[in-house]
């Protein structure tokens, strides 16, 4: 589940002329540059109202726009949440919907082709960030710590994917990011030592040296070895 973080950010008071319009850009720019994170929840109604000038009608119908294409989530009494931040990612999130399999077959084919660019496209701030990003991962699993676990390694992931520096691929993961962090979850056991887990020491390896091949093969083994444990979706 989302964390509940609240956020505000200044708002520009529309025009009075295609107000939905103008509410559901200024949305959807404020998801796209980070102001409303994924997970964050918004402003409320009011506040919205508010800020931007405009009657709840038009709040209430950009937002329901916004659900509709898969970047909100209304959740009764407790408020409205970004859950992705553009349409790409909204789709994908959708089409994937909570299948398992379905989710790590596409989680796996992104991440193998983030992993390659990755290797060549990677800056080093891309390095740093990403082996403070294993650390953290790591030492979650020595200390046997599901939850921040589950949070790290769906972090670090989520770094390899941005050292690509192809915004299309960012954002189709990043519409993966619940169900990504729902199958770390799943593949995570308590009784394996923490020695034992899957590591991705080789794979920031490969992504330093720039060995496209040996980073996708990094990136796409543990992936392929939880697919093969899984019953096929036609059994």
């Amino acid at each position: 589940m989302f964390g509940r973080k609240d956020v505000y950010v200044p708002l520009v008071t529309t025009k009075r002329t295609g107000l939905v319009d103008q509410v559901i850009e200024q949305f959807r720019e404020l998801m796209a540059s980070g102001e409303w994170s994924l997970g964050s929840r918004i402003p409320p109604e009011s506040e919205l109202v508010t800020g931007l000038g405009v009657g709840r009608n038009t709040v209430r119908e950009a937002i329901r726009a916004l659900s509709h294409s898969g970047l909100l989530e209304v959740r009764q009494g407790d408020g409205t949440f970004v859950r992705a931040t553009s349409e790409i990612s909204g789709a994908v999130r959708k089409l994937c919907g909570s299948e398992l399999r379905h989710v790590l077959e596409v989680r796996r084919a992104l991440e193998v082709e983030s992993a390659r660019l990755a290797a060549s496209a990677r800056t080093e701030q891309d390095l740093r960030d990403l082996e403070v990003a294993l650390h953290d991962r790591d030492e979650a699993v020595r200390r046997m710590d599901r939850e921040t676990v589950i949070t790290k390694d769906a972090d670090f992931h989520l770094r390899l994917v941005q050292a690509s520096h192809n915004p299309v691929l960012i954002g189709l993961y990043e519409g993966l990011s619940e169900a990504v962090r729902s199958s770390v979850a799943s593949a995570f056991d308590p009784e394996i030592p923490p020695e034992e887990h899957v590591s991705h020491t080789e794979l920031v390896a490969a992504v330093r040296d720039g060995d496209a091949d040996r980073a996708a093969a990094e990136a796409g083994g543990f992936l392929d070895e939880l697919l093969a444990q899984m019953p096929s979706t036609d059994d």
